[in-house]
């Protein structure tokens, strides 16, 4: 057990993990009680989840939890915005070792099929069938700042760039803007192209009817690239989770894992 943990949840994480989860304290006023399940075994048994694909009811027994223990831990590290938090501790990380190219990053969405509940919609690619999509920022290196979830038929450019956070640089102030943003015909909107310009960003976004998305694709394959790494996580390919911070969490446990394997390399040089 102590093999797969290390693997699932690797050192590096681990201490990183420990800066952002809230400390727990045990009550029991009568004493006695079963001991409670450590925080290590519980992630690497909700990173087994989310890459795997499995339901909680399937969740083997080998990380010495139940599977309501596991639900019970994700659910509540899911409403305290652990996920969140952990991915900008890891993304300072990475700014703070010049890991982070500021210089274009790009931006692009994928839909999934998703069961009724907040934050679906009609699909308009898949006949109008219910479903929820999820939206990414990535630098050049195709590395995930910022992350969301809406319904199928929306588009959140500018919460999602509201939603990079400041992070950290090796040297000067921390940094949130991008100096340009390519983007698809889905985001050829004129106020989306002033909002961004009155921020400073510069927009490269293709026009309809005028340009091709394929004079983009040198600077947009990266955000693709990053697409197909998500689907890594099994429990992204369809959506079953009704309450929406659980999606959410298990699309910031991949982002992460996407950002971990950059910074665990970099820690190798």
């Amino acid at each position: 057990m102590e093999r797969l943990v290390e693997h699932l949840v690797p050192d590096g994480l681990w201490e990183l993990f420990r800066r952002v989860v809230p400390p727990t304290v045990v009550q029991r006023p009568q004493g006695g009680g079963r001991r409670r399940a450590g925080d290590r075994e519980v992630l690497a048994a909700i990173v087994f989840v989310a890459t795997s694909g499995c339901t909680w009811r399937q969740l083997p027994p080998v990380f010495g939890a139940r599977w309501q223990t596991v639900y019970r831990r994700f659910a509540q590290w899911s409403r305290e915005r652990v996920w969140a938090r952990l991915h900008r501790v890891i993304l300072d990380e990475l700014g703070a070792q010049r890991e982070l190219d500021w210089s274009r990053c790009a931006i692009d969405s994928v839909s999934v099929r998703a069961v009724k509940g907040p934050l679906t919609g009609p699909n308009p690619t898949d006949r109008g069938k219910n479903g929820s999509k999820i939206h990414l920022i990535c630098d050049r290196n195709g590395l995930p700042l910022s992350v969301a979830v809406s319904g199928a038929n929306s588009q959140v450019l500018e919460p999602l760039v509201m939603g990079i956070p400041p992070i950290r640089s090796r040297r000067g102030p921390r940094r949130r803007r991008p100096a340009k943003l390519h983007g698809d015909k889905g985001y050829d909107y004129d106020h989306l192209r002033k909002w961004l310009r009155k921020r400073g960003i510069v927009p490269r976004i293709a026009r309809r009817g005028v340009e091709s998305s394929a004079r983009l694709g040198r600077h947009r394959w990266v955000v693709e690239r990053t697409m197909s790494w998500l689907s890594g996580c099994r429990r992204l390919h369809r959506r079953y989770e009704q309450k929406p911070e659980h999606f959410i969490g298990f699309t910031a446990i991949a982002v992460m894992r996407i950002c971990m394997r950059r910074l665990g390399v970099s820690a190798g040089r």
